[in-house]
């Protein structure tokens, strides 16, 4: 599958990554009933596991990159594993999480806010504020910003996509995303378990 299509990142980190997100879910109280956002779910490298998991209906991923998660679609989790959980699908790029009227307990992106421009970053925010059920919580990867990744202020994606073929990689100040989520009633914490030198950070609302 990785020689015809992008998924998501070096092919030889494809299980490892993806195992990681279920990993993370699980640390943090996922249930069979919970309703989780697999937030640029790609060729299903997280999805894979994560529908293994969940009841019937509960499994939600949004792929602008039609080719890529029809890959993961047709090669990758079973037809018996699809037709059990019924996994629902949007293509839009907006970050539109109410595309499926549902109020969801998490939220996951991994390897998307290392890619997202601040507009992007924001429209997400407002998304878990508009549909997060009210214990729900997002759980996003991160890269630290350093001297060679300095704090990226610029307006488009950074990274490989529906529109892309050029790789790349950005990290957001700190401080600013701690003043992102404080403005929307939010709270956010680097959590774990980290892998592949991306951290991961909860949001949640504040108590």
């Amino acid at each position: 599958m990785a020689e015809k299509v992008f998924t998501g990142g070096p092919a030889k980190h494809f299980e490892v990554a993806g195992r990681n997100q279920l990993a993370v879910l699980l640390e943090h109280g996922l249930h069979t009933s919970s309703r989780v956002l697999d937030i640029g779910c790609g060729a299903l490298r997280g999805g894979y596991w994560i529908m293994r998991v969940l009841d019937p209906g509960c499994y939600f991923g949004i792929e602008p990159n039609r080719e890529m998660l029809q890959a993961g679609l047709d090669h990758l989790v079973e037809p018996d594993v699809l037709a059990r959980a019924q996994p629902r699908f949007d293509y839009n790029d907006r970050f539109d999480f109410a595309v499926f009227g549902v109020k969801f307990d998490f939220y996951v992106a991994r390897s998307i806010w290392t890619h997202s421009s601040k507009t992007q970053l924001e429209a997400m925010l407002d998304g878990f504020v508009a549909t997060a059920a009210p214990e729900a919580m997002m759980l996003a990867s991160i890269l630290p910003v350093t001297e060679k990744r300095p704090d990226y202020k610029g307006g488009a994606w950074i990274g490989r996509s529906h529109e892309s073929d050029d790789p790349g990689t950005v990290a957001h100040d700190w401080a600013w995303l701690e003043t992102a989520c404080r403005v929307r009633g939010l709270s956010i914490a680097e959590t774990g378990p980290n892998v592949l030198n991306q951290v991961w950070v909860e949001v949640a609302r504040s108590s």
